[in-house]
């Protein structure tokens, strides 16, 4: 038999290789230099601020880690990623170095004692921020260090025991201890893999309808059942600042902790079985308790969540019973949560959607009734006992209500202060700025009624972010400061209770963006605070604009137009031109002939961007907008297609009426929906001379309940499965399109078979593809090797079939 097998699969593999259907594997390849210079630019550093505003936290990174390292062992189990040699996440980014900056006189603090080869993450100042924690990912696990920032010297607090498979809650309490989940002491040995199956996977279904979304890495048999169990089993810890470590409470699944303001109580979710073969772990049943952060003993059991497997259909259906159970930040020790009052099922019409309940310490009493909502309940801002706002959200209508609420009275109902499509970015008012109360939990910034907002200022020239002050009472919004051309600048952190002295992060084409104190009421002059240099020196005199023009039915669309230095349509010529997009669906034609993004935005390249081609000569058409819209009772996608190929229609008219594009030299590309709607328009269209399409989705009887924006299943729109799936239109493709995809892909819908099945229906119609699988990676690229590869497949791809695409028809 076993010889059978051997000479079979060497037959199988000689008649593919006949076919042409492997392709001869070369190992990783190098795009041009101009390209591998930009991929390899240092990161610039991220920036945060103490709740004052004193100091300003930079953190630096290391570039793009390697294939051996991206490579390292992992679990991909219920919907989790994980590292098993260290008991932490296997996908993740990191920080190689720690500075500290007076934002006023700029001296800096560069923090010592740091490991060797640092791995660093989850930073988290102490309450009196005297202190900063933060972990370190060793060879053999995590361990948390604290930095003392009178000294700036860090130390390490722990050995490798901290448990970060879910991510690692760090815990300060107000005696400067920290709690944090470890890796349970008692948990047993890796459990070991049968030598043969303990019996069938069986699942069973009673008739009651369970659509779901389609998911990645699920649990699929007992033995990674036991994996998970194992890798989560976790024992609170309580560490001192002298590194005395203590267990606190019970050994279990724990999925989250946090702790109450008056660092009183700890908030534990901890997870139950069953398992589930369907959903990932954040929708396994799980218990809520409260426990005492000093003793560790059990104070309450808050609730009891089953599994949450069984769900109504659509983007606002949620589950029955409670749901967001958490702190107030305004009280000391109260907790809030939400509980639908429909089922959760949004078909369902009736006046109180959900409830807002509260309870409080000693958590003996019965749950109070907050507020109640209309639409699905989002998020609420807490200011002290007598002001909150609550945020509702509504999927299918877009529509977004903000309303006042007295928590001190809550029979006085609400008070609705913006009620507007959250879609609609000329009219957004911004979000609340918050501040840090003195349980150091942030809460709105006020000055009596005013509260403060910052706001992308959406507008027909693009965005200008701005600063206002808004009166709850009143509704009238003032704005206190707004960016000015040619400048892109938002605020970060306002410092003073009446909004006039703010740090912002300002840019512009050709500005790296840097920190800088404005302050609107004295007399002087914006003040930089960092120096960051441009890492894009080489394309700093690419030429960029954001254009506007219409669809056939006049819609509004735009894009961002990315031209070599120096470049003249008149002089020059037309280029050849790389559009890039990613659809967006609207309910209102009106929001989506808005002007999205600006024009004086820094040019930064990322390991997707397109823009790499303008060095090589292209124009790139870059954000392109690709609205799909259905108003009323029609949904967007009942005419996905005829959209989508308006859009692209519009797009190259205008780049190739300007005199820039070449009609017969644009090629088409994008990532993961941009992905699908490469295959879309290849399918249904003769616009392009080529496609790019990376980590795609191309055949939705596979996401059968629902993707991206549709809400209705396959059984409920048939036909518009069927339309948008370029799977079943893959006789119709004339242009080349590569396929690019990674192998480990996590992505909700966009398994790698998607790829590999669209090139196989490509193939046996005699379509021209090329498929390349990226070995573990996901569904963003990390690694440099393969970073670089996807860049010089798209390189090649570009210059074969678009660039030259006039001399190609020669050959042939």
């Amino acid at each position: 038999m076993r010889k059978f097998i051997k000479n079979y699969s060497l037959l199988f593999l000689a008649v593919l290789c006949l076919q042409g259907s492997l392709m001869a594997q070369s190992g990783y390849q190098t795009p041009p230099a101009s390209i591998v210079d930009l991929v390899d630019t240092p990161p610039t550093p991220s920036v945060s601020f103490t709740s004052e505003g004193d100091w300003m936290m930079i953190l630096s990174r290391p570039g793009y880690e390697s294939i051996e390292e991206l490579s390292s062992p992992e679990l991909r189990i219920a919907g989790t990623r994980i590292n098993p040699q260290t008991s932490g996440s296997s996908r993740q980014r990191y920080v190689d170095g720690i500075t500290f900056k007076q934002t006023l006189s700029g001296e800096e603090k560069v923090v010592t004692g740091l490991p060797d080869n640092p791995k660093l993450s989850d930073f988290s100042l102490s309450a009196d921020e005297k202190y900063l924690a933060f972990t370190h990912t060793e060879k053999d696990g995590i361990s948390l260090w604290v930095v003392n920032l009178d000294t700036f010297e860090a130390k390490k607090l722990t050995d490798p025991i901290l448990n970060g498979v879910l991510g690692t809650d760090l815990i300060w309490l107000a005696d400067g201890s920290i709690v944090f989940r470890a890796v349970n002491p008692s948990r047993g040995d890796y459990p070991q893999k049968p030598a043969a199956p303990t019996g069938p996977t069986i699942q069973e279904t009673s008739g009651e309808a369970a659509a779901t979304r389609t998911y990645q890495d699920l649990l699929s048999n007992t033995y990674e059942e036991s994996l998970f169990a194992y890798f989560m089993d976790s024992q609170l810890m309580k560490v001192s600042l002298n590194g005395e470590v203590k267990p606190l409470g019970k050994p279990g699944m724990i999925r989250s902790v946090s702790a109450s303001p008056d660092s009183q109580y700890l908030l534990i979710r901890t997870i139950q079985r069953p398992f589930s073969y369907l959903v990932p772990a954040y929708r396994f049943p799980y218990r809520v308790d409260v426990i005492s952060a000093a003793t560790g003993g059990l104070v309450k059991t808050i609730a009891e969540i089953p599994l949450d497997e069984v769900r109504p259909t659509g983007f606002d259906a949620t589950v029955t019973g409670p749901r967001d159970m958490e702190w107030r930040a305004d009280e000391p020790a109260s907790l809030f949560w939400v509980e639908a009052q429909d089922g959760g099922d949004p078909r369902v019409e009736i006046a109180e959607r959900d409830i807002l309940y509260t309870l409080s310490a000693p958590f003996t009493g019965p749950k109070q009734k907050l507020a109640s909502t209309s639409l699905r309940f989002s998020s609420i801002d807490w200011s002290d006992a007598n002001l909150a706002i609550v945020n509702e959200r509504w999927w299918a209508s877009r529509q977004e209500i903000r309303s006042t609420i007295n928590p001190a009275q809550p029979g006085e109902g609400k008070t609705v202060i913006i009620d507007r499509l959250y879609s609609d970015i000329y009219n957004d008012p911004g979000d609340p700025v918050t501040k840090e109360n003195e349980f150091g939990r942030r809460v709105l910034m006020r000055n009596g009624d005013l509260i403060y907002m910052t706001s992308e200022g959406g507008s027909p020239e693009g965005s200008m972010p701005f600063l206002s002050s808004f009166n709850i009472k009143t509704k009238e919004q003032e704005i206190l400061w707004r960016s000015q051309a040619p400048y892109y600048e938002r605020v970060v952190k306002v410092l003073d209770v009446k909004g006039g002295e703010f740090v912002t992060l300002k840019e512009s084409t050709d500005l790296q963006p840097n920190y800088w104190l404005v302050n609107t009421k004295k007399r002087m002059a914006p003040r930089q605070l960092t120096d960051f240099p441009d890492p894009f020196e080489s394309i700093k005199d690419v030429q960029k604009e954001l254009v506007t023009y219409k669809r056939k039915d006049g819609l509004d669309l735009s894009a961002v137009i990315y031209t070599p230095a120096g470049y003249d349509p008149e002089e020059d010529g037309p280029l050849p031109v790389l559009m890039w997009a990613y659809p967006r669906e609207y309910k209102s034609a009106a929001v989506a002939s808005q002007v999205r993004g600006s024009k004086y935005l820094f040019t930064r390249l990322n390991w997707g961007s397109p823009i790499y081609w303008v060095t090589r000569g292209y124009a790139v058409m870059d954000r392109t907008e690709m609205p799909i819209v259905g108003e009323g009772d029609t949904e967007p996608n009942d005419m996905f297609v005829d959209q989508l190929v308006a859009n692209a229609e519009a797009a190259i008219d205008y780049i190739v009426d300007r005199g820039i594009g070449d009609r017969d030299r644009i090629g088409v590309g994008g990532h993961s929906y941009g992905a699908f709607m490469t295959a879309n328009l290849l399918s249904h269209s003769d616009l392009f001379a080529a496609g790019i399409a990376r980590s795609g989705a191309y055949n939705r009887t596979l996401t059968p309940f629902g993707f991206q924006a549709e809400e209705r299943t396959f059984w409920e729109a048939p036909e518009v499965y069927f339309t948008m799936s370029p799977f079943m239109h893959a006789h119709k493709v004339k242009e080349p399109i590569l396929l690019i995809h990674g192998e480990a892909d996590n992505n909700s819908g966009t398994f790698p078979i998607q790829s590999e099945r669209y090139y196989a229906a490509l193939k046996g119609n005699g379509g021209t593809a090329r498929l390349v699988f990226l070995p573990n990676e996901s569904h963003g690229y990390a690694s440099r090797e393969s970073i670089l590869h996807t860049l010089w497949e798209m390189d090649t791809w570009l210059e074969k079939y678009v660039k030259n695409k006039n001399k190609l028809e020669e050959k042939q």
